[in-house]
């Protein structure tokens, strides 16, 4: 101990009044309830009482199509629809300049008519 600290512990400083000590409250941790538990059940001696979680059957989830609709092949069409989204006339793919043709002389210049793609799908033959 240096001589100054045991001056203080003294209670005497040379040419000063004795010094009064505050005492400053501790700071407590912040803990959770589970925390709290385990440190209650340590202080007691018995060991910390664990809860079992209930367990909930699920259900089985609903099988997807995906797999089924992944096998469907489609077939692309030109068609030629009217104002008002009608069908007039559908043309295969390599066709497309008859379908714009189609929709040419269709179109009278008040109702224009246009080409737009199909897809249909193809039915397996085995």
């Amino acid at each position: 101990m240096t001589k100054k600290k045991a001056v203080e512990a003294e209670g005497e400083v040379e040419g000063e009044a004795p010094k009064k000590t505050v005492k400053k409250a501790a700071v407590k941790k912040a803990t959770t309830k589970k925390a709290a538990k385990a440190e209650d059940a340590a202080e007691d001696g018995a060991t910390p009482v664990k809860k079992v979680k209930k367990t909930t059957a699920k259900k089985p989830s609903a099988k997807s199509k995906k797999a089924a609709e992944a096998d469907v092949r489609v077939k692309l069409f030109w068609g030629v629809f009217s104002p008002t989204m009608k069908r007039v006339a559908v043309f295969h793919y390599h066709e497309k300049k008859l379908a714009e043709k189609k929709a040419k002389e269709l179109t009278d210049g008040k109702s224009p008519h246009f080409v737009a793609k199909i897809k249909e799908a193809i039915e397996p033959t085995a």
